[in-house]
């Protein structure tokens, strides 16, 4: 009997945001869903790749400018991979908004990295991103040669997730670009103080489009505002802090923007505490996600990669 196929959330083939980026599409342990990578260089050279996973509603395409830089730094064959985790980007979405978790997003992810024939990677996640990234290294610790958290940590701050829910619905029913290039950058601009308006319009184009209809669409799974719906400003969470020691195992350096509501400082603080071997930096005037889109901005995350992917 075939196997029903899950409803598409459609996608339109010319976004700006995705023509640079073509991808193979991985099935999942269910058959039904896939995974959207971006692979770039050479994966049988023996080095060791770097996979970027972007943050909660996100897709790869923020990681479009650090691409580039890092072709232009670590050479053409040096493997780096892009992902859209499910229900974002390209990648299929999930049956049901509770089983948007990082536990299920890690292993959904390890099971492309197999597919890919990768053994050991150097992992760089934003946000939720990041979580995976520590969800994989709890159940598959082998998998992790090194870690790039960006505002993420064992616990991720409320207030961040309700502004972020809270952004999200008021962009719904939107049906103009003027409208939406507006409330973008209403949004955007205190989050990246003095980056010019072509910027914000890039970051607004990597999470929603206008259709057909002038309506506007989101390039992820509605279904990711239900999960946020949880949360209000007062919650209160513990910080899981035997999720952040799986990687103690792994060289690591952490991350924070100046300006992020996800991570609060003392919580980035005690991380580096508790691994005081790993590097920590902050990336100034701006919020989540790091823009990663300038060479100096990036300059110790190529260093880090090209030690892991030497030694």
């Amino acid at each position: 009997m075939a196997l029903a196929m899950l409803k598409a959330r459609a996608v339109p083939p010319d976004l700006p945001a995705f023509a640079p980026l073509p991808v193979q599409r991985i099935a999942m342990l269910d058959p039904r869903q896939t995974m959207s990578v971006h692979v770039s260089g050479r994966l049988d050279g023996g080095q060791i790749p770097l996979v970027c996973i972007s943050g909660f509603h996100r897709n790869m395409s923020d990681f479009t400018e650090f691409l580039g830089i890092f072709r232009r730094s670590a050479g053409p064959s040096s493997p780096i991979i892009l992902i859209d985790l499910p229900g974002r980007g390209r990648s299929s979405d999930r049956r049901h908004f509770s089983e948007y978790t990082s536990p299920a997003d890690a292993r959904d992810l390890a099971t492309a990295l197999t597919a890919l024939a990768i053994e050991r990677a150097l992992f760089l996640g934003q946000g939720h991103g990041g979580q995976v990234v520590m969800a994989l290294a709890g159940a598959r610790p082998t998998l992790v040669a090194g870690a790039i958290l960006i505002d993420a940590g064992p616990v991720a701050a409320p207030r961040g997730l309700v502004r972020l829910r809270s952004n999200l619905r008021d962009l719904e029913g939107l049906r103009s670009e003027a409208g939406l290039r507006s409330m973008f950058r209403r949004m955007l601009g205190a989050d990246y103080p003095g980056q010019p308006d072509p910027v914000l319009d890039r970051l607004a184009g990597r999470t929603h489009y206008l259709d057909k209809r002038r309506k506007v669409r989101a390039l992820f799974d509605p279904a990711l505002l239900k999960f946020l719906d949880q949360f209000e400003f007062d919650d209160v969470f513990e910080a899981q802090w035997p999720l952040f020691h799986g990687l103690d195992h792994a060289p690591l350096m952490l991350m924070r923007t100046q300006l992020t509501d996800l991570l609060h400082r003392d919580v980035f603080d005690e991380m580096l505490r508790r691994r005081p071997d790993a590097e920590g930096f902050v990336v100034e005037q701006q919020a989540t996600p790091a823009l990663l889109s300038h060479a100096p901005d990036v300059a110790n995350i190529l260093e880090f990669y090209s030690r892991i992917a030497t030694a």
